[in-house]
């Protein structure tokens, strides 16, 4: 019998003995048989029965002394049935979790045969696989004698190439110390939540808005204040004190507009003002389709402004690879909290990437998959002009990765029904109801979500047929 089936057979014979000794067949003090004995009952060595007593020995379910065969170990005898017991204390739960738990939970993930519209998902053809296992090959021979743990705040190699991609790309100046790589924008997030709120602390955040982001804050213990946009994005007129502001300035989640160059002083002279910081999640912002992106808002006020960049958008949302850009007077505080999280984001993945940014790779990849979807966009909107108009309208069509189609004459409470219908007849659709404070008032017609980036041509025109269908069979 070979080695595997040496260990193999012990395991087993360590599972019946302890079996039997939780059954009650052998009770503490009983011998048990001798090695010899027992491996001519299971037909195996006797170096195989000892390896397993050994183990038994060590895990405690037997004694055993010089000359003598091992015994099962005073206090394991046949266990009890268990019984309720109606006096135990409940588990005690942070009011950090109990925050958690009263957040709604996620929609379940479920597959649509047609076409799913669920804003986030990129197409896989669309992934630099060569480019990206060439830079993986390079970081990985790159090895080093010793493998350490890395500075939580990010290679210097990735944060250094990073300070000149934003540059070139976003025009932001910083240095590579002001740089923290995280786990995906998400992480950032949290981070940010962790470091600015206090339980009871009020923020600033756009109505309708990124759900995940509200998420992270309340669970810090903050309490949202929502404010309505409108086309140029954040109404910024009267805005309460607050510790924070959460803002998608270039590209408005959901709803698509641009905050305007008044807007944009404004909020930063609100910030001055309040003492209050503003975090900018530039989520999409390689995607314009008329003209250049519009600069992020950190290059008004880089000691102001916590600028949030993510690569999940442009390569992949499995990498989870984001960073911040940080003030000088916050950088310390992000990179001992990022230490406490994770001590560091995944090295190799962190070189991989920077080897993209300094070869020049990452920025063909974005012009190539930013003429990709803007051919995407152009068979959605054609589409939903061939098959629905004058049925929606369409906003937030000039940016990102998505558009919102609001339903004409169906009403807010028919999203529901139509999110079924359409999941029904194989197309996966999403209500823009829920990224609107449950407290504020919304719309009163329905309108979708619809996410382009993760579907071909003939996807999207499929996907939109059949949503035609549904909309005139049920509204």
């Amino acid at each position: 019998m070979g080695q595997l089936g040496e260990e193999g057979v012990a395991r087993r014979i360590i599972a019946a003995i302890k079996e039997q000794i939780h059954a009650g067949i052998y009770q503490p003090g009983d011998r048990l048989p001798s090695t010899r004995a027992l491996a001519a009952e299971w037909g195996v060595s006797r170096t195989t029965v000892t390896a397993a007593y050994s183990q038994l020995i060590a895990e405690g379910y037997l004694a055993t002394r010089p000359g003598a065969r091992a015994i099962v170990a005073h206090g394991l005898g046949a266990a009890a049935s268990p019984t309720p017991s109606p006096a135990a204390a409940p588990r005690h739960l942070s009011a950090f979790a109990q925050r958690l738990l009263a957040l709604p939970s996620p929609a379940v993930a479920q597959t649509a045969r047609v076409a799913d519209f669920r804003y986030g998902d990129l197409s896989a053809a669309d992934f630099p696989v060569l480019a990206w296992r060439r830079a993986l090959n390079e970081a990985s021979l790159r090895r080093t004698a010793r493998l350490l743990y890395g500075d939580p705040q990010g290679t210097a190699a990735l944060r250094t190439a990073l300070q000149g991609y934003l540059w070139r790309a976003r025009g932001i100046r910083c240095t590579p110390d002001q740089i923290v790589i995280v786990n995906g924008s998400q992480q950032g997030l949290d981070l940010c939540a962790r470091l600015l709120l206090d339980p009871g602390d009020p923020f600033v955040i756009e109505n309708p808005g990124y759900l995940l982001a509200r998420h992270a804050f309340a669970a810090a213990g903050g309490v949202a204040v929502p404010i309505p946009v409108d086309g140029d994005g954040l109404r910024t007129e009267a805005l309460p004190l607050a510790r924070l502001a959460y803002v998608t300035p270039s590209h408005q989640f959901p709803l698509g507009g641009v905050l305007s160059a008044t807007r944009r002083r404004a909020l930063l002279a609100w910030a001055t003002r309040t003492g209050a910081c503003i975090v900018e999640d530039d989520y999409d912002g390689e995607y314009r389709h008329d003209i250049a992106p519009i600069p992020p808002l950190q290059t008004l006020g880089a000691e102001t402004v916590i600028y949030v960049g993510t690569v999940s958008k442009t390569l992949s949302p499995t990498l989870r690879l984001g960073y911040l850009v940080a003030p000088t007077a916050l950088c310390r505080a992000f990179s001992e909290a990022k230490r406490l999280t994770d001590r560091h984001t995944p090295l190799l993945e962190q070189d991989a990437l920077a080897e993209l940014l300094a070869s020049g790779a990452y920025e063909r990849h974005v012009r190539s998959i930013r003429r990709k979807n803007t051919e995407r966009r152009a068979v959605l909107l054609q589409a939903l002009a061939d098959d629905l108009d004058p049925a929606v309208t369409i906003a937030g069509a000039d940016t990102g990765l998505h558009v919102v189609a609001w339903i004409n004459g169906a009403a807010a409470d028919r999203e529901p029904a139509l999110v079924a219908a359409a999941r029904a007849a194989g197309v996966g659709l999403y209500p823009v109801s829920p990224l609107y404070d449950p407290t504020e008032p919304r719309p009163a017609v329905a309108g979708f979500i619809l996410g382009y980036a993760g579907l071909d041509a003939d996807a999207i025109r499929r996907g939109v047929a059949v949503l035609a269908t549904v909309l005139a069979e049920h509204c």
